[in-house]
């Protein structure tokens, strides 16, 4: 569980950040949560879009993501979700650590 320094460290982390995977109509399907494991993997921090066209709700996206993947939500606003996990692999563990050191 993040704690409020870690999150309000990942937010400004993750300002800059385009986001990287986009739910469409096909809503959030298999393929789109193996590319967000994939990319949390080598990133950690991810923004997530859900595009105009789709019928999911961010709310709903975020708890199937968290109880699927494990990851933290970061911070839910419009239509985007910010999310984190540590990287399995060590060598892409860099935000962790400092997010850990918060």
């Amino acid at each position: 569980m993040l704690t409020s320094k870690q999150r309000a460290f990942l937010k400004s982390e993750a300002h800059s950040l385009k986001p990287i995977i986009q739910i469409g109509k096909n809503g959030l399907n298999d393929p789109i949560k193996t590319s967000i494991r994939k990319a949390l993997d080598a990133r950690e921090l991810i923004k997530v879009t859900l595009l105009q066209n789709t019928d999911e709700n961010l709310a709903d996206v975020a708890a199937v993501l968290e109880e699927e993947i494990g990851l933290e939500t970061v911070l839910k606003i419009g239509r985007i979700l910010i999310l984190y996990k540590e990287s399995s692999r060590k060598e892409n563990r860099k935000l962790s650590i400092k997010v850990k050191a918060v």
